[in-house]
């Protein structure tokens, strides 16, 4: 009997998993219940595929990916403290099962329906049934050691929640990887296996780098920076996220008025806190295109019009005016407003300012330096990291193209003039 089954991946090659391995038979039959195969329906990188024409991969395939790299991880570790073992299963699951709780389109579906993805990670490894079965058949506690890495905010407490969520994290390793293969880009090249080598524990038990790992995670660090501002946080996402956003908000405030849902998603946009397991797992990236395209046909405006944009890749435009002064910004979308008005467009709906920002290195949730005498922070060591802290804060000014030149136009003017 074969116990293997193989994963054929383009960032991490050859996935095998041995269900002849308890923990590894545990990991296959987590992938093969409903609720992760959900997860091929839920697309890793939401609207980018609207620019990048690559960016086609699921939350399945980044999920078996940290998987994947948890392990590689925890043979690093277990021969620095063979004590480690013990924390074999939850790693592994943990690292699993992550993002079990995306919504549509990934974190846009944060956006859009208010959804809290760690919140149903949880809920589903603590209470859906099929997840939950076997997680108990591995161990009684597995659901709720599991369940509480993903909410749990005191990073250190458990050197497992290092691994899970941090600064520099299995998630963090595999997408950053996989991103930047599926989007052309040569940004997010991580040296894995150097960060994986240099990987040590601490006298208190957490887990640390070694010194010799410092420019590996320098330039994880710089990838991750660039990928944030040339991918995740592109105008083109800002601008889709926003026309979901105003979809959303609309029908919520025109309850009165005619339009097609069904069931489950009336419930994801009345009633989002009051979802069962049920209601939440009939919602996916297939089921909300669905949606949008009956609302392009069916609806009413300004619905159409926004689906239609959404659908057929007619967006709105997006300036930068982050160089503008606040009351700068306030008389371009006062000007801008007024253009949409004169042609037509409901100028709460189609314009507006949307803020984005980029945090950068957060010391507090990240791992230390350990050279075997004394504990350091990534930013005392490193004046690259040190620049990396600073957020990034930008303001785009949203609105139809039909307004383009003349909204640039007077862009151009409010800066010469400031």
């Amino acid at each position: 009997m074969n116990n293997k089954r193989i994963f054929h991946d383009p960032i991490h090659k050859e996935i095998i998993i041995d269900t002849g391995k308890p923990e590894e038979l545990m990991i296959m039959e987590l992938i093969d219940t409903l609720a992760f195969q959900r997860l091929r329906r839920i697309k890793q990188l939401g609207a980018a595929s609207l620019l990048f024409h690559g960016a086609e991969s699921s939350r399945f395939t980044h999920s078996i990916g940290v998987f994947c790299v948890a392990r590689k991880i925890y043979k690093r570790l277990i021969e620095k403290n063979p004590e480690f073992n013990k924390n074999k299963f939850i790693l592994f699951g943990a690292a699993l099962l992550h993002d079990l709780g995306h919504g549509p389109l990934s974190h846009t579906s944060e956006a859009i329906f208010s959804h809290d993805h760690e919140y149903w990670s949880k809920t589903l490894v603590k209470n859906y049934p099929p997840i939950t079965s076997i997680l108990k058949n591995f161990g009684s506690e597995l659901p709720n050691q599991i369940g509480e890495l993903f909410v749990t905010k005191s990073l250190f407490l458990n050197p497992l929640k290092t691994l899970i969520s941090s600064e520099i994290d299995c998630d963090r390793l595999d997408y950053l990887l996989r991103d930047s293969y599926n989007t052309g880009t040569k940004y997010g090249l991580v040296d894995l296996e150097r960060i994986i080598s240099a990987l040590t524990f601490s006298p208190d038990g957490n887990i640390a780098i070694k010194p010799k790992g410092v420019i590996a995670i320098e330039h994880f660090l710089v990838l991750r920076n660039m990928m944030y501002r040339t991918i995740y946080n592109h105008r083109i996402n800002e601008i889709s996220t926003w026309i979901l956003e105003k979809i959303v908000f609309t029908i919520k405030n025109n309850s009165n008025k005619k339009i097609w849902l069904d069931e489950n998603m009336r419930k994801w946009i009345f009633t989002p806190k009051n979802l069962d397991i049920h209601n939440f797992l009939a919602n996916d990236d297939i089921i909300f295109y669905y949606h949008l395209i009956r609302w392009k046909d069916e609806s009413f405006e300004p619905i159409k019009t926004l689906c239609e944009m959404f659908i057929d890749r007619n967006l709105l435009k997006a300036s930068d005016i982050s160089f503008l002064s606040k009351i700068q910004r306030i008389e371009i979308l006062a000007f801008a407003r007024s253009k949409c008005k004169l042609n037509n467009y409901d100028s709460d709906v189609f314009c507006g300012i949307k803020e984005r920002s980029f945090k950068g290195f957060e010391s507090n949730n990240s791992l230390k330096i350990w050279d075997g005498t004394y504990q350091n922070s990534l930013e005392n060591k490193s004046e690259l990291i040190k620049t990396l802290m600073r957020s990034n804060e930008t303001s785009l000014l949203i609105y139809p193209d039909v307004l383009r030149k003349e909204v640039e136009e007077r862009i151009t003017i409010l800066r010469d003039n400031s």
